[in-house]
This record gives C-alpha cells, sequence and structure tokens, in this order.
C-alpha cells in the first residue's frame, strides 16, 4: 500500500506544474470565446447587434456635440460576408483616440459618470470589430474628420486579443465629402434573417428619438425615418449617487477614499441631496441603530416616595441648605415639565440647573456632584434602589409599560393578561448600574423587540394566552417611539472606515431617511409630450397617451420610467398589442420574455382598462402599441449585450404606475366610445321612428310634415346647428343658429364655406379666403342651455357649405 508520505512529493511536484500552467486572460480573449455574451451568437442577430452598437455609438456622439443627428447604414453582400457601413455627423474622433475607442474592449468615457447614456461599458463597437476580424479576418476601417480639420484620418485596426490593445494594420489622412463625424465600415459572417429585427430597432429608435434622422440601405429595402422635431434632448450633467439604494460595498469604498473627517461631512459632500438638515438626519437614524435609543418614563407625581427634589438634594452635601433646595427643586420642575423623560434630559437639567445655582449662590457642583445628582434623580424616576439586590420593577415603570401595551394590543385581551405582559415587559428595563449602556434605559430596537418575545412567550405559557406578531410589533414600535434619540456624537469617518457592522448601520439610516428625489439634470428622458409625437409619427392610430414619472433610485443611480399607448387606426386588430421596449432611447429588440418591462405588463390586468387579456394575465390583445422607456444612469441589463432589464423591484413598480397612467387615459377614452356607440345607436333608432310617427300625426291633423331636427337634438340632448336664411336686395343675410341642449357648456367649431365674400360678419369670425372660397369660421362658447346666433350678409346666388367639429358625432345635430 502507497503511504501518504510517499506520495507527498509526488502531490508538490503536480502543484508546481499546476502552478506553471495559470496566468492572466485579457477582457478581449475571454469575449473572442464568448462572444454569444454580447449579443453575437449568430449571423442573423450579430448583424443587426453591431448596426445598433454603432449606431447608439452615433446618436451619443452627435447629442453630445449638439448636432441634431444624421445617421446613414448601408448593408450589403461582400462575396461571402456582409459589409456594414455606418457614417454619423458628429463631431468625429482625435487621431489618437481613434485606435483605442474602436480596438480595446472596456475603454470609455462612462462607465464612471453617473449620467445618462446609450453606452456606458466601452463594450459594444469593439465588440463589433472583434466579432468581424473573428469571422472575415479583415480590419475595420475607420475613417474619422473632426469640425474644422482640412482632412480625415483613416485607420484599418484589429484588436490583438492576448493583449487587449489595437494593432494597426493601416494610418492615412484622407478626404471625406462630410465636414466632421465617423465611418466605420466592417465586413462579417452574417445573414437577412433577422431583417424584421434589423427593420423593428431602427424604426423603434426613430419613435424614441424623433429629433434623428435615419437611413437604412439593406439588399431589399430602403428606409428613410424623417426627424419629427428640431429639438435637441436636454444636456445632461454628471451627479454624485443618492442615498437611497446605495449598497454596502460602495460606501465602505467611499468612506475610505474620501477626504471628509466628519460623517456629515462626507454625507454632504459624497451624495446628491444632501445638505446638513438631511445629514443630520441621517446621523439620527444611524445612532437609533449604532447606540439605541434611551427609554423615556413619565415622571413619578411629586407626592410619591421618589419625590425626585428630597432624592437630589440628599445626593448633594456641603453646598449649603439654600443652594442645595434651590438645585433639587429646579431639577424637579424640569422633570415634572416633561410628558416623558430620558436619561439624557436629567443629565442636561442637572447640568443647567448647577451651571444657574453656581451663578447665583456662588457654590462650585463639580463634576462629582453632578453624577450623584443625576443618578439620584435618575433613581426616583425608575423606582430603583441600588442597595436592594435582585429588584423588581417598580409600580411607576409597570404603570408605563401597562400603559403602552394596553394601547397597543388588542382591546379582545383581558386586562389581567395585559397587565402580567406588562410587569414582565418593565422587568427588562429595570435600570442596572453594572451596565452604563442598560443603567441609562439605552436599547437598540431589536433589543425591545427581544424583551417583548421573551416576555410575551411567558405570558403564553403562564396565563394561556396568544400574542401573535402583530400584537409583538405594535408593542414593539410603541416603546420604540416614546425612546429617545441618544445625544452621542457620531463616530468619524476615521472610525468607521473597515467596521462593516457600523456601516451598515449607517446604510439602513440612509435608507430609512425621508430625502428629496435625485435631480433629473442627469438624465435625458423622453418626456411624455415627445414621447405621445414618436408614437403619432410612426402609428397611425385613432388615439395617444402618455405618462412620464418622476425620478426614483436604484442603488444609488436614479431612473424614470415613461410609458405610451396608441390604440385603433391603421394598428393590426388581431393578435397580442405590440410591445416596444427601450433602455436609454435604444430599442430592446431581443429577449423579450426575460425583461423585466415584459414581465410588468404582462402582471398589469388589462381587462380593467377595456383590454382583451385571455385567462386575465400577460400581453393584451387588441389594435393597440404600449411602449416603455427606462432612462437611468446606470440601467440594469440581465447581460452584457443589454438585450433585456433585470428584475428589480424600485424600477417596475414605476413601469407599471407610468403604463397605468396611460392606460387611464385609454379606459377613459375606450369607454366614451363605447358610450358614443350607444348613444348613436339610439339616436340611429329615433331617427327611423319620429319621422314616420310626425308623417301620421300630420296626417291626423291635416297639417305640413314637421321638420324633426329640432326634436331630436332636443330628445338626444345634442348640439343643435342649423342655418337660417332670409333674402332681400339682391343679397341674403345668413344665421348660423347653435343651440346647446346638453348639460355642460359646448364651444364647436362652426365653419360655413361661401364662394361669394362675406360681409358684415357677426363679432368673434375668421374670415380665410383660399381658391375664390371664403371660410366664416366661429368657435362660440355655449352655455348649457342658451344658443349662440351667428351672423353675416352674401349675394343671393352664393353657395354655402356647413361644417362643424370639436363636438362628438353622436352628441350633435346638423340641419343644413
Amino acid at each position: 500500500m502507497t503511504s501518504f508520505q510517499s506520495t507527498l512529493g509526488e502531490d508538490e511536484g503536480m502543484a508546481a506544474e499546476l502552478a506553471e500552467n495559470q496566468r492572466a486572460i485579457s477582457i478581449a480573449e475571454f469575449f473572442e470565446k464568448n462572444k454569444q455574451m454580447l449579443g453575437f451568437n449568430s449571423g442573423a442577430r450579430a448583424l443587426v447587434t453591431a448596426v445598433k452598437e454603432a449606431v447608439d455609438n452615433a446618436l451619443d456622439a452627435t447629442e453630445e456635440a449638439g448636432h441634431l443627428p444624421d445617421i446613414y447604414v448601408e448593408i450589403e453582400e461582400a462575396g461571402d460576408y456582409y459589409k456594414l457601413v455606418v457614417e454619423d455627423n458628429g463631431p468625429g474622433i482625435t487621431k489618437e483616440q481613434i485606435p483605442k475607442i474602436f480596438g480595446k474592449l472596456l475603454y470609455g468615457s462612462r462607465f464612471h459618470a453617473r449620467e445618462q447614456s446609450r453606452g456606458q461599458q466601452g463594450i459594444g463597437i469593439s465588440a463589433a470589430v472583434l466579432y468581424s476580424q473573428l469571422t472575415s479576418g479583415k480590419p475595420a476601417k475607420v475613417t474619422s474628420r473632426t469640425q474644422g480639420s482640412d482632412t480625415a484620418q483613416y485607420f484599418e485596426l484589429v484588436i490583438d486579443t492576448d493583449t487587449n490593445e489595437p494593432e494597426i494594420r493601416d494610418e492615412s489622412e484622407t478626404s471625406w465629402d462630410r465636414p466632421h463625424g465617423t465611418r466605420i465600415e466592417l465586413e462579417m459572417e452574417g445573414n437577412m434573417r433577422a431583417r424584421q429585427q434589423l427593420h423593428d430597432y431602427v424604426k423603434h429608435t426613430a419613435v424614441v428619438n424623433p429629433h434623428a434622422r435615419l437611413e437604412l440601405k439593406e439588399p431589399q429595402e430602403h428606409f428613410k425615418f424623417e426627424r419629427a422635431t428640431d429639438e435637441l434632448p436636454e444636456e445632461t450633467e454628471e451627479i454624485k449617487p443618492h442615498p437611497h439604494g446605495v449598497e454596502l460595498g460602495n460606501v465602505l469604498k467611499m468612506l475610505d477614499a474620501t477626504n471628509s473627517q466628519t460623517v456629515s461631512g462626507f454625507l454632504q459632500t459624497e451624495f446628491t441631496r444632501v445638505g446638513k438638515k438631511t445629514a443630520d438626519k441621517v446621523i439620527d437614524a444611524f445612532r437609533d441603530r449604532h447606540f439605541g435609543r434611551e427609554m423615556a418614563w413619565t415622571p413619578p407625581a411629586s407626592h410619591e416616595d421618589g419625590d425626585v427634589a428630597r432624592a437630589v438634594s440628599s445626593a448633594v452635601s456641603n453646598k449649603g441648605a439654600d443652594a442645595t433646595a434651590a438645585f433639587a427643586d429646579a431639577v424637579a420642575d424640569r422633570v415634572q415639565e416633561m410628558d416623558r423623560v430620558a436619561h439624557q434630559h436629567v443629565r442636561r437639567f442637572v447640568d443647567e440647573e448647577a451651571e444657574a445655582v453656581e451663578d447665583e449662590y456662588g457654590k462650585n457642583f463639580g463634576e462629582t456632584v453632578r453624577e450623584n445628582a443625576v443618578d439620584a434623580a435618575w433613581r426616583a424616576i425608575t423606582g430603583f434602589d441600588a442597595n436592594e439586590p435582585d429588584q423588581s420593577a417598580s409600580e411607576h415603570l409597570i404603570a408605563d409599560a401597562y400603559a403602552l401595551a394596553d394601547e397597543a394590543t388588542s382591546k379582545r385581551k383581558d386586562d389581567e393578561t395585559v397587565r402580567a405582559f406588562a410587569e414582565r415587559l418593565a422587568e427588562k428595563f429595570v435600570p442596572d448600574p453594572e451596565d452604563a449602556d442598560a443603567w441609562r434605559g439605552r436599547f437598540t430596537r431589536d433589543a425591545v423587540r427581544e424583551f417583548v418575545d421573551r416576555s410575551a412567550d411567558m405570558t403564553e405559557e403562564r396565563e394561556d394566552a396568544t400574542f401573535g406578531d402583530t400584537a409583538r410589533e405594535n408593542v414593539t414600535t410603541a416603546f420604540w417611539r416614546v425612546m429617545r434619540t441618544v445625544p452621542d456624537d457620531a463616530p468619524l469617518v476615521s472610525d468607521l472606515v473597515g467596521d462593516r457592522d457600523a456601516v451598515s448601520r449607517l446604510v439602513h439610516g440612509m435608507r430609512e431617511t425621508d430625502i428629496i428625489a435625485p435631480p433629473t439634470s442627469c438624465l435625458s428622458p423622453i418626456g411624455a409630450d415627445k414621447v405621445e409625437a414618436g408614437l403619432r409619427k410612426e402609428y397611425d392610430a385613432e388615439f395617444y397617451a402618455s405618462s412620464s414619472r418622476d425620478a426614483d433610485v436604484h442603488a444609488g443611480d436614479p431612473f424614470i420610467a415613461e410609458a405610451g399607448i396608441a390604440y385603433g387606426g391603421d394598428i393590426e386588430a388581431e393578435g397580442q398589442a405590440d410591445l416596444l421596449r427601450f433602455a436609454n432611447r435604444v430599442p430592446l429588440v431581443y429577449k423579450r420574455g426575460g425583461c423585466a418591462i415584459t414581465q410588468t405588463i404582462k402582471g398589469i390586468g388589462w381587462r380593467n382598462y377595456n383590454l382583451d387579456q385571455p385567462g386575465g394575465s400577460g400581453i393584451p390583445n387588441g389594435p393597440v402599441v404600449i411602449m416603455v422607456h427606462v432612462a437611468s444612469t446606470n440601467v440594469p441589463f440581465t447581460s452584457e449585450s443589454k438585450d433585456a432589464v433585470a428584475s428589480v423591484e424600485a424600477i417596475e413598480d414605476e413601469i407599471e404606475l407610468a403604463v397605468r397612467e396611460a392606460a387611464r387615459e385609454l379606459k377613459s377614452y375606450l369607454k366614451k366610445q363605447q358610450s358614443m356607440r350607444k348613444r348613436q345607436k339610439k339616436q340611429n333608432v329615433l331617427a327611423d321612428i319620429l319621422p314616420v310617427m310626425a308623417k301620421k300625426v300630420a296626417d291626423v291633423t291635416g297639417r305640413p310634415d314637421p321638420d324633426i331636427g329640432d326634436a331630436l337634438a332636443r330628445i338626444m340632448n345634442n348640439v343643435l346647428v342649423e342655418r337660417e336664411v332670409s333674402e332681400g336686395d339682391g343679397e341674403q343675410t345668413v344665421t348660423v343658429v347653435v343651440e346647446n341642449h346638453s348639460d355642460r357648456s359646448e364651444s364647436p367649431d362652426v365653419t360655413d364655406i361661401v364662394d361669394r365674400e362675406p360681409r358684415d360678419v357677426s363679432d368673434g369670425a375668421n374670415v380665410v379666403e383660399m381658391d375664390g372660397e371664403w371660410f366664416v369660421k366661429w368657435t362660440p362658447d355655449v352655455p348649457a342651455g342658451e344658443e349662440a346666433r351667428l351672423t353675416y350678409t352674401v349675394e343671393t346666388d352664393a353657395t354655402l357649405d356647413l361644417s362643424v367639429s370639436e363636438v362628438e358625432g353622436p352628441k350633435l345635430t346638423v340641419s343644413d
């Protein structure tokens, strides 16, 4: 049998051999073997990903330079490969930076900046270069011209995957017809099977970037998306992290790096939205966790055995009767003024009144005297006698504990059970002179909860009672509410560095404190108006709604959720709604099922908004487009390919609220449309019945058939618009009468189109002549139950054509 000792030398040799094989791996080499992580897992998807990365870079560059983006994308077959060309009109790239930007992974200017941008990691475009050289063996060709330069810089380069450094194959100056901008040309293995995803990406980019002009030319089709606005997104500004959501590890690192000596200074200089008052609130919350709070008891009545004045007087010696009495009475009066008094209050009262008595009586109340007075007063308040061993809680403490417990627990618990519980709980707060914190009644909230649990458990065992978790938490909260934050100075920054537990308490204090939302200057949301404008530009619908939420925070990074809805019109009515997902103005075209946006949309009850949703969950059906945009300084993607937003509760909540805001408008619209359809149906029935009834009445009475227009308008509570004409001396006076039979004011647009020039037009009219026709338009405000009379004169043989808008069809009756 081989002994352990005989194999030891062999094992050591194996370990040395293994050690020789260990080496560092460059990031380029890692992604060379794991290109699927970056979205280059197939030829079809690789082409879409390369377009996306190049266009994202182009949009960022042009916007940062203040140029309205003008981006050209061309894909053409090049033998066994596809050639991709992307050009922009950005500021161009300096000669020194071109190789690093395109030939080095994880190189960029935005990763550490806490402001919104499409690119963050410095991987995207260099990953496309890497995929190109891996599949075609050809270098990337980059042309860039900075504004004001006479020539452009031209590079051909590849990435050295062993070192993650650019390898320049060719470099020269060249001419280029663009005055400034950048052009990249890549040849790569690919196919056009993902043509629809490519088209969706470009179209959706146009939706959320209405200020951009995009052109896509591919082997089969050619698209141009013109800009809908000349207004660039607002420029973003870098901000500091927000205290809400910042992680423990980051705070530890920030504490180690800060120049501030105090926690207050650290909070104010290293975080956004933290001033002196907010820093003080955070520090108070930190103190509660770090030091605990001090229990505050109701002061004893002056006639009780534990009279504070007598206790303080007996603790002071050799200060003279008058000075001692004045001091003791003053401390007792201060205690009696309090609803509840904690040890810190007694300390303050003793110090302040000692100084007052010293000034008045000329007696020195030194530190020892003051300490004795504090101890004596505190014993009087708590009913504690240090000379009595194994002392129980005083009746005063029990009464206090009972009052708090009785208010916090259910009225169904009998009085004896609550009193027994209160007695046991009061015992936990009996001051212990051997423990400085316990003597001052200083405990953390966790300690108070432990006191409550132990007292409740014992009461359940002995009193045959039940104290559930809700009751226990209510009692804990009641005691914690009357306890007082300690006045101790917070530790210095140097004391916190490396103290994980203390820093954890500081982080919790930051999260518990109400702090104003972060500034939105670091973000560039689309805005509700432009969300709607983008949808209108690309979707011919009958209804649009949009919303943009206020900024919230995740992991110290601010974000904004926006939503838009387009309904009806030319939108496909069959099947599921079209869901558009965006992050920092970039369309997300892959991994829809694994995205937090999709999961949030599926979780909304769309039946409540009058949309079909089979099974009550999932993407709704119908002619509807739902758009969601998340703008953040650091979008939490599920992977490096940035195809889907990770499930983060704070972000999902804001997405849902944004979508619901827009959906409520859709619900109102659909409900109104349903009501209008019912109204129209009723009106159609009446329109069929009334003429028959009117004719029969006319036949019976022998009178002419009446005009039923007025009657129908009154029955349906409609707005009736009719024209009256009176002729004379070669001209006619035209009166358009607007009768409002509805229950609210209406402001219809009333236009009479005539082929002769009108005269004597009544006030409020706007007359416009176009191609030999005159448009006479009024917009009268007509209160409910009233009418407006709009007049003008025109030649007798003029042709008249009345038009009315701004009143729903079913609520309008026009008699021309």
